[in-house]
C-alpha cells in the first residue's frame, strides 16, 4: 500500500514541476475553433431561350455556369437535362436539342466543393422553348374576279376591270393586260383598262389579265361581243315637182338600190302642195309605184306609199328600209 502512495506522490510532483516551468501561454492555449465555410457562388446563362427544329444546323444552346469557391476548393460540375444531350464538361457546355419534339425543356447545373472538413453544393437551372418548323407557304394564286363591260355600243370604248384579293400575303400583284382585238388606250398596269373598239362591230373582244410576280400562272379573262350597227331606214332621194323624165331617172337609181337588198322595203312619202287639187298626191304616188313595178320589176308588196302633211310645194321622199327597221314617220 505504501508503494502505491509513493508512486502517486511521484506523479503529482512531476505535474507540479511541469506547471511551474511551462510558459503561461502554453497553459492558456485551448482547442482550435471550428472553421466557418462560405457557400460557393453559381450563375447560369443560356445563349438562346427559344430554338426551332428547322434551323440550318442542329438546334443547340450554349450554357455557361461560372462558379467560385471562397475557400479556393476544387469545384465539381454535374449537368442534367429533361431532354437533349449535354456536350462537354465543366462550367461551359453545349446543350444539343436535335431531334427533340416541340416543348419546354430544363437544364440543371449542380456543383459541389469542399474538403475533408465538409462540403457545400449549389444548383440552378434554365429553360429553353423548342418550336417546330412553320409549314412552308405553298404558292397560291389570288382570286381574280373579272368584270366585263355591259351596254356596249358600236365604235365606243369599253372598260374591263378585275377585283383581285387573297393569295400569298405581302405579294403585291403586277397587272398586265392583253386584248384579242382593239387597243388599250388607258389603264395598263392597273386593275382597270379602257379599250378602243373602233371598226370592230360584230367582233368579239377578249381581255386577259396576267398577274406578274406570282409563282404560278395567275391569269383570268372575259370577253364581250361588239354589236353590229343598228339598221335604220335610209333616205335615198328627195325631190320637188320635176319633169317626168327626171323623175324616171331618179326612180331607176332607186330601183337598183332596192334590188341590191331584196329584203328591204321601199317607202314613197309624198308631201302634197297646199294649193294642189284634191287627189293630186295619190295620183303622183300611183305613178311612182307603177313605174317601179313595171319598169324596175319590183314586187308591189315591197313598196309602201305614204301621204304626209301638206307643204308650200310638193316634195317626194324615197326611203330604203332594211328588214326589221322602223319606217319613216312623216
Amino acid at each position: 500500500m505504501f508503494g502505491t502512495h509513493r508512486r502517486l506522490f511521484h506523479y503529482l510532483a512531476v505535474v507540479a514541476l511541469l506547471a511551474f516551468f511551462l510558459p503561461k501561454e502554453a497553459l492558456a492555449q485551448k482547442s482550435p475553433p471550428p472553421v466557418a465555410f462560405a457557400p460557393p457562388t453559381l450563375s447560369l446563362t443560356a445563349s438562346k431561350s427559344v430554338v426551332t427544329t428547322c434551323e440550318g444546323s442542329a438546334p443547340q444552346v450554349q450554357l455557361n455556369a461560372p462558379a467560385t469557391s471562397p475557400a479556393g476548393n476544387p469545384i465539381r460540375y454535374r449537368w442534367t437535362t429533361t431532354s437533349g444531350r449535354i456536350n462537354g464538361e465543366g462550367p461551359s457546355v453545349v446543350w444539343d436539342l436535335a431531334g427533340v419534339a416541340p416543348g419546354v425543356y430544363k437544364a440543371t447545373i449542380n456543383i459541389q466543393t469542399g474538403n475533408i472538413q465538409g462540403e457545400c453544393e449549389a444548383f440552378t437551372s434554365t429553360v429553353v422553348v423548342v418550336k417546330g418548323c412553320a409549314p412552308a407557304i405553298q404558292p397560291a394564286c389570288p382570286n381574280v374576279e373579272m368584270v366585263c363591260p355591259t351596254n356596249v355600243a358600236v365604235d365606243q370604248r369599253v372598260t374591263f376591270s378585275a377585283n383581285v384579293y387573297g393569295g400569298i400575303p405581302l405579294v403585291s400583284p403586277a397587272y398586265n393586260w392583253t386584248v384579242s382585238a382593239g387597243s388599250i388606250i388607258e389603264g395598263q398596269g392597273t386593275s382597270s383598262i379602257n379599250v378602243d373598239t373602233t371598226g370592230l362591230a360584230g367582233q368579239m373582244i377578249k381581255a386577259t389579265l396576267s398577274l406578274d410576280g406570282q409563282a404560278l400562272d395567275c391569269s383570268a379573262s372575259c370577253g364581250v361581243a361588239i354589236p353590229l350597227p343598228q339598221a335604220k331606214c335610209r333616205k335615198f332621194d328627195e325631190f320637188p315637182a320635176i319633169s317626168r323624165n327626171d323623175e324616171k331617172a331618179r326612180l331607176d337609181n332607186y330601183g337598183i338600190d332596192l334590188q341590191n337588198d331584196p329584203t328591204s322595203t321601199a317607202y314613197v312619202v309624198i308631201y302634197p302642195q297646199r294649193s294642189a287639187k284634191s287627189g293630186e298626191a295619190q295620183r303622183r304616188s300611183r305613178e311612182i309605184v307603177d313605174y317601179l313595178v313595171n319598169a324596175r320589176h319590183l314586187d308591189a308588196k315591197r313598196i309602201v306609199s305614204v301621204v304626209g302633211g301638206a307643204r308650200d310645194e310638193l316634195r317626194v321622199e324615197l326611203w330604203t328600209c332594211p328588214q326589221g327597221t322602223t319606217p319613216p314617220q312623216p
